[in-house]
């Protein structure tokens, strides 16, 4: 499904709500401010996360393409360096202490290396990546599955959802973050990927781990992962909405 068809499906499914939405876009005040009207639009964005899950396997694959079909150039926008002092160093060393951990409700806590996370089973496939910004590249992408991991640290019963936390930070000294639902965590194509197209990753393109959510939109799929906290609500992390973007108007559930 392309990007404008997404957008549509979006809209088919807000129905009314979705001149609510835009008004509040625009800047209504006062319907922003009011207590009632955000959980309006949450309700909103729940309907099509649950009308979506609804009429898509769970297992349901997103595109994969062939060699011949990788993008000369594949843009590298958003934040293209951390730009700070630990993650300079990081640079300087290749990486070699760089730890991803995984915490939060989960039965046994982990922490994984580059190193081991290259000795784990890995993916490669090879997809598009679609922008909220109108571009879309194909790119062949190398990573650990997610699911692994998810099964190794094995989440508590009252886990629901994943935040990844990221390295980078914006120029108000704000930390990037995304999240999604734990039962995305295990879907085949969602990977830490540390190569593209034969190379490991860039600084550009979220070295050295970058989150691989295929059956979403590019600005979920974070860079510089360094840590996965697993919570049973998103309230109390960032602003509450379930990402860096989503804090600033975009959808938590951005499904093509």
């Amino acid at each position: 499904m392309n990007i404008e068809n997404a957008i549509k499906r979006r809209q088919f499914l807000k129905g009314s709500l979705g001149a609510a939405s835009l008004a509040a876009l625009a800047g209504c005040d006062n319907l922003t401010q009011s207590t009632w009207f955000p959980g309006v639009l949450n309700k909103a964005e729940r309907l099509t996360d649950l009308v979506q899950r609804a009429i898509t396997p769970a297992n349901a694959l997103a595109k994969e393409y062939t060699d011949s079909d990788v993008s000369a150039i594949f843009p590298s926008n958003g934040n293209t360096n951390p730009g700070t002092v630990d993650y300079a160093s990081h640079v300087e060393n290749d990486f070699a202490k760089w730890q991803v951990e995984v915490v939060g409700l989960i039965q046994t806590p982990m922490s994984w290396s580059l190193t081991a996370l290259k000795e784990l089973p890995s993916r490669a496939q090879i997809t598009r990546h679609d922008c909220v910004e109108g571009w879309s590249a194909i790119g062949k992408w190398v990573g650990v599955p997610l699911g692994d991991l998810m099964r190794r640290v094995q989440p508590l019963p009252n886990a629901k959802c994943a935040v990844f936390h990221c390295a980078d930070i914006d120029d108000e000294g704000i930390s990037y973050y995304e999240s999604m639902a734990i039962q995305d965590c295990y879907h085949p194509q969602t990977i830490l990927a540390y190569e593209l197209n034969g190379k490991l990753l860039d600084i550009p393109h979220g070295a050295p781990l970058r989150l691989r959510f295929e059956r979403q939109l590019g600005y979920k799929h974070a860079k510089y992962v360094m840590r996965i906290e697993l919570v049973e609500s998103l309230i109390g992390i960032g602003g509450g909405k379930g990402g860096y973007w989503e804090d600033r108007g975009y959808e938590w559930y951005a499904g093509i």
